[in-house]
Parts: structure tokens; C-alpha cells; sequence
């Protein structure tokens, strides 16, 4: 079965939506739109009935929540409705300390706040999984959104232990029955990764500058596994819907 995400344009471009149930990575560099995609697809499962949480590391969730505000996606109404999360298990806001705290907006805008483990460390893929697990089974998730998976990929000083641990992260999620998009600050889409291997599909938005010396943004399908769909780089534009997925830049 297909989903839509919601992103004007793309869908037409991977035979109808994302395959339900499994697990795309999202790269690209900063300002791409790789949030706004997040957004736009948990907002649009939750307008057709699938619950959707977005999970914070590397970014406050009351900065998303207002960025994503400034679209007509009805981010705040949803999330009142109980049918768009946000939790944060990123760091406290105390520079240098890493205690596990978790926090997630619910309903009435009010922050729960779970310190259960002592240890000062970064989120490892462990401990957002047993997070992520939790919220998913308790509010029935069905769409996720990880930001970022770079934020987790390098809690271990082990290359082979970063690799493994995160290649086990990816497993794991897809025993959840969530379909998720991973986001990442991979820059080169030739760069590969456990997660690029691990993911069914790996989309990649650029950011660069055109010919005309004007910063530009495209939209690339790497790999989508079970689907037919473009490897050209489309153009994409920012509207007040969010993102739009255009024409072929391929000449």
C-alpha cells in the first residue's frame, strides 16, 4: 500500500506515494527543506487519520513548531488534536551536559519532562529507539520523522560499533510498522552510509548555485526500492503549502 506525502508534485514522481511501513532517508544540506518535508508529511498523514511524532535531537521542538507555523499546515491545531507529536530527547539546554531528558508537547502545550536514566551521555541510537517505541505504542503512531539521524550516528568512537549500532537502529524501527523518514545532514549523495544501504528509498535535496549565480533547490530520488520513479533532479520552490516539487532541471 501507498501513502501520499503531501508534497505537491513528488508523489507523482515514485509511482503514487512512499510504500507503508518502511524507512526513507532524508539528506541534504542546511536550508535544503528537509524539515519542512518532515512536516508536510506527518501533517498530512494525521489530516487522513495516521497519528505522526516528530522527534527532535538536534533541534528544539518550539522553534520547529513556530518555523512550521509561518505554512498553512495547521501544525498547532493537530497537535491539540492529538494527531501531531513532538518530543524532544536532544541534549538540555545547559552547555556541555547531556543528561536523558525527554520532553514532548501533548495537547495542551504542556511539557512532560522523563529524567529515568542518570548517565551524562549523548542520545544513542538505543536510547531513541526505546523512546520513539514508547511514544509510537502509546499515541498508535503511524508516521515518524527522526531529526537527525547525524545526531546519533556519532555517539561511538568506533567507526565498525557507529556502523553496527546504527544499521541496528534501522532494523529495529521497521519492527515499529511506522513509515519513517530519517533526516540527515549527508552533503554529497555519493557518500555512502550504513543508512543510505539500510533505508528502502534515500532522497536527497541540493542546495547550490545556478548558473545565473542565484542559490537554487532541487529534489533528487537516489534509491526507492520497489518503484519505478525519476532520477533527475527536479527543482523545488518553497510555497505557503510548504515544499512543491517542480519540472526536470535534465536539459
Amino acid at each position: 500500500m501507498r501513502i501520499r506525502t503531501g508534497i505537491e508534485g513528488f508523489d507523482e514522481l515514485v509511482e503514487g506515494g512512499l510504500l507503508q511501513g518502511r524507512q526513507y532517508l532524508l539528506s541534504g544540506s542546511p536550508g535544503s527543506g528537509k524539515t519542512t518535508f518532515g512536516v508536510q508529511f506527518l501533517v498530512t498523514g494525521a489530516m487522513e487519520g495516521e497519528a505522526g511524532a516528530y522527534i527532535a535531537i538536534s533541534e528544539s521542538i518550539g522553534t520547529i513548531i513556530e518555523d512550521m507555523s509561518r505554512y498553512n499546515l495547521h501544525v498547532e491545531e493537530l497537535i491539540k488534536k492529538n494527531k501531531l507529536f513532538f518530543l524532544d530527547i536532544g541534549p538540555t539546554k545547559d552547555y556541555g551536559q547531556y543528561d536523558e531528558v525527554s520532553t514532548l508537547i501533548t495537547a495542551s502545550y504542556e511539557q512532560t519532562v522523563s529524567t529515568e536514566s542518570p548517565e551524562n551521555t549523548p542520545p544513542s541510537p538505543y536510547t531513541v529507539f526505546k523512546n520513539v517505541e514508547t511514544l509510537v505504542k502509546q499515541y498508535s503512531i503511524k508516521r515518524l520523522v527522526i531529526d537527525s539521524l547525524s545526531a546519533i550516528r556519532f555517539t561511538s568512537q568506533h567507526p565498525a560499533l557507529e556502523e553496527r549500532s546504527i544499521g541496528r537502529f534501522i532494523r529495529n524501527l521497521k519492527n515499529l510498522g511506522c513509515t519513517t523518514l530519517l533526516l540527515s545532514e549527508l552533503l554529497k549523495p555519493d557518500a555512502y552510509t550504513i543508512e543510505q544501504f539500510a533505508s528502502h528509498g534515500v532522497i536527497f535535496l541540493h542546495n547550490y548555485m545556478d548558473k545565473h549565480g542565484n542559490m537554487a533547490r532541487a529534489l533528487q530520488i537516489i534509491k526507492m526500492r520497489g518503484t519505478k520513479h525519476s532520477c533527475d533532479m527536479h527543482a523545488v520552490e518553497f510555497t505557503d503549502k510548504g515544499l512543491k516539487a517542480m519540472k526536470s532541471l535534465k536539459k
